[in-house]
């Protein structure tokens, strides 16, 4: 089992922009999937990034402190960093530095199980590391091992950039393959006649849960970010001997890593190619406008923001406000609760129509 790892977050807002506090709530909850229990925390606005540090020299002295009344092993930025600027920062604080997309595919490294998603966060750590080789600073062996070290790409740091892009090369090759390999079955779909619908939104928002409450799936559901990884398709039946595959796809978040998005095009895949979207969103969530917008851009990075959706407000019971309301603005809409089975029938009846 993995040592949990004592953190100091920090979080930058640029442009004068207002600090918003979820920023830190999102940085913690995705710092506690990865194994690390936050004993502090930094804030700073700027107009623009230090090209040394990123935040400014004083900030700098004031992270040293915390780190050191903390006792923490961790710095971990809720933003993305320049190999040098991690280099200085692990050089000034004598502790291991990753950025918020080192963190993000630390997670999707401990939760890919099925041989593609390891192949897909393989490549995605390789790519993020040929731009990051220079930026580790510290010898290696004071940072140890721990979060931004885990995964099929865990060895990458010894690597040389030719070694590595040869890897990569490899990569995409399986990869390739196995997209040829879903195009067939789609391909066979297509000739059956049998539509599928893609389950997709924010990362925690209740999609696996909702899969199971349609089909009965038995797919893991937990309170964690990124939880479910690699897609899960089932069968859901329809009134009047109708069956249509439904398919739960891995979560989207706020500025979700381009790497990321590169590496799973295989599984996204099964967004773009899908008859009808079904946006799950947890409507009692204080930020669920943003994580709509979210989606929103994903889907558009995707090319699929067009596809015919049916938006799906969740955990209603938990809401305090009047549904009916969004359920105009985003119709077609539905509002249920996954858990409960309350609005369940309304949501097949409507998957069928729009299917």
């Amino acid at each position: 089992m993995n040592k949990t790892e004592r953190a100091v977050l920090v979080d930058v807002s640029l442009k004068k922009e207002k600090i918003d506090p979820y920023d830190l709530v999102e940085l913690e909850a995705l710092a506690k999937t990865a194994g690390a229990q936050s004993v502090g925390e930094i804030v700073q606005s700027r107009d623009k990034p230090d090209l040394r540090y990123y935040i400014g020299e004083g900030k700098v002295a004031e992270l040293k402190a915390a780190c050191g009344s903390t006792n923490a092993e961790i710095v971990i930025f809720n933003c993305d960093l320049s190999p040098s600027q991690i280099r200085n920062l692990q050089d000034e604080l004598g502790l291991k530095v990753i950025d918020r997309t080192g963190l993000i595919l630390d997670i999707f490294a401990q939760h890919a199980h099925t041989k593609e998603g390891k192949l897909q966060v393989e490549l995605a750590q390789d790519n993020y590391s040929l731009t990051h080789l220079t930026g580790k600073g510290i010898e290696l062996s004071r940072l140890g091992g721990g979060i931004g070290t885990r995964g099929p790409g865990e060895t990458k740091l010894e690597m040389d950039r030719r070694r590595i892009r040869k890897k990569i090369s490899q990569l995409k090759k399986e990869l390739d393959e196995i997209r040829e390999h879903r195009s067939i079955r789609r391909e066979r779909r297509r000739l059956s006649k049998i539509h599928v619908a893609a389950i997709v939104g924010y990362t925690n928002a209740g999609k696996s849960t909702l899969l199971n409450t349609l089909t009965k799936a038995g797919v893991v559901a937990e309170d964690k970010l990124f939880a479910t990884l690699d897609p899960v398709t089932r069968m859901l039946k329809m009134t009047g001997n109708k069956e249509i595959l439904l398919t739960d796809t891995v979560g989207f978040i706020q500025n979700l890593p381009h790497d990321l998005i590169e590496a799973f095009q295989a599984t996204l895949e099964e967004v773009t190619e899908a008859d009808l979207l079904i946006h799950i969103v947890d409507i009692s969530h204080p930020n669920f406008i943003e994580q709509i917008n979210s989606t929103y851009k994903v889907l558009e990075d995707l090319s699929a923001i067009t596809k015919p959706m049916l938006t799906v407000f969740n955990k209603v019971d938990k809401y305090t406000g009047d549904p009916k309301v969004l359920l105009k603005k985003y119709s077609p809409a539905v509002a249920i609760s996954a858990v409960k089975g309350t609005g369940i029938e309304e949501l097949i009846k409507r998957i069928g129509k729009l299917i």
